[in-house]
């Protein structure tokens, strides 16, 4: 059987909050910051989704058809495509007809209620299975959680949902001797394949591939692919995931971010062993090695791959449990815009930015973040949830009249 390599890219953008006062609480419930979330989407369209769109959809063309790719993409970042860049959407639509692309299921506002709300999970995931239909065409059979985050309640309950496979990391406290690079399935489910991300592999692309103080620098295209050559000698599949802003944003062009994915992929594919292949397909085609038991979170964050870059300290759980007891009273509640700012609440960025990392992961943290601190954070949040839930409560008795 051919080498094969597992493609894929997230795509998410957060609904930043303005500057909000412990005296707006209760005066203004408006709570979103539209200056920077469209200046930031417009730059990061520009940057990297529009080109790197152009270039994936070049590549498919000059290959006829022999390389594929996977992406997720946020609810909240489809919404702001919309609004803000709707060239983007018609890009990806684009892309989407060559058949060559697939678009796997994600909470719809990138959410952590998989951590603490079956029921919102699921609602969340069903809306963000209706927004991939509309809009390219598919039915999710692959589901990605926010931030690869799994564990073996979480897979059984996708297994539940129907979804024949689920991306998580190839975290070492995990797999142990064990390699990422194979097919596993849920403890609990055994009908749940699960690909595991190669961190090293990836990696060296998302966060190493521009430090010229790396032993490896430059990364060429040939060099790569030697590298997954070793790694497929005797394996499987190998599954690059990252960020999709990785090309031209996180790593800019002046990099040559550009030229070397699509000189790697072009190299892969002159060489008859490889080919590039989507995630419900390789659920398909390769048999599991066996369960892969993980009985508490992961996630690809940060050292430790768990959870705690977003639920790491108390400022974080006191955000986090506060935001998630509404959650009943909302239910009874008939007003969309209530609704949808609680899924923009929920969002997992809000509670990145309250982290207090800041050693090794530190530089991570601090990326796309509007605050000075994780406390400036934190208090920025409170005041916005504490009218918001104002709001809820006044409609919530309203309700019950």
């Amino acid at each position: 059987m051919k080498k094969t390599i597992c493609l894929y890219f997230q795509l998410h953008q957060p609904d930043r909050l303005r500057q909000y006062r412990f005296f707006d609480i209760g005066k203004e419930s408006y709570y979103f910051d539209d200056f920077a979330n469209r200046s930031i989407l417009n730059r990061v369209a520009q940057r990297c989704y529009l080109p790197a769109n152009n270039m994936l959809l070049d590549l498919i063309k000059q290959c006829g058809g022999k390389f594929r790719v996977a992406f997720s993409i946020s609810g909240s970042l489809l919404e702001q495509l919309e609004k803000y860049s709707p060239e983007v959407i018609e890009s990806f639509k684009e892309l989407a007809r060559t058949n060559c692309v697939e678009f796997l299921a994600e909470t719809y506002d990138h959410s952590l209620s998989s951590l603490i709300s079956k029921d919102e999970f699921v609602r969340q995931i069903e809306a963000h299975k209706l927004k991939i239909k509309e809009l390219f065409g598919q039915n999710p059979r692959v589901f990605r959680n926010t931030e690869l985050i799994y564990s073996d309640q979480i897979g059984a309950d996708i297994a539940q949902m129907g979804f024949v496979g689920m991306l998580t990391e190839g975290a070492k406290h995990i797999l142990g001797w064990k390699s990422p690079n194979y097919l596993y399935t849920n403890a609990i489910n055994p009908r749940l394949k699960l690909l595991l991300r190669n961190f090293s592999l990836s990696d060296d692309i998302a966060f190493r591939f521009s430090n010229r103080s790396w032993e490896d620098w430059p990364l060429t295209a040939d060099k790569y692919l030697l590298w997954i050559s070793e790694v497929l000698n005797n394996e499987d599949v190998v599954n690059i995931f990252m960020d999709y802003e990785t090309i031209g944003e996180h790593q800019s062009e002046s990099t040559g971010i550009f030229e070397f994915l699509s000189s790697f992929i072009q190299l892969a594919l002159s060489q008859s062993e490889y080919i590039f292949d989507t995630p419900t397909s390789i659920c398909k085609k390769f048999q599991p090695v066996a369960p892969l038991h993980v009985p508490f979170p992961i996630s690809w964050a940060d050292e430790e791959r768990d959870t705690s870059a977003w639920l790491g300290n108390e400022l974080q759980n006191e955000a986090f449990n506060k935001l998630y007891s509404l959650e009943q009273k909302i239910e009874l509640i008939d007003d969309p815009k209530i609704k949808s700012y609680f899924g923009k609440l929920q969002q997992s960025d809000h509670f990145y930015y309250m982290c207090t990392k800041f050693f090794s992961d530190g530089a991570v943290h601090s990326y796309f973040n509007p605050y000075d601190t994780p406390y400036e954070a934190f208090i920025n949040y409170m005041n916005v949830l504490s009218d918001f839930m104002v709001r809820v409560d006044k409609l919530s008795l309203k309700s019950q009249i």
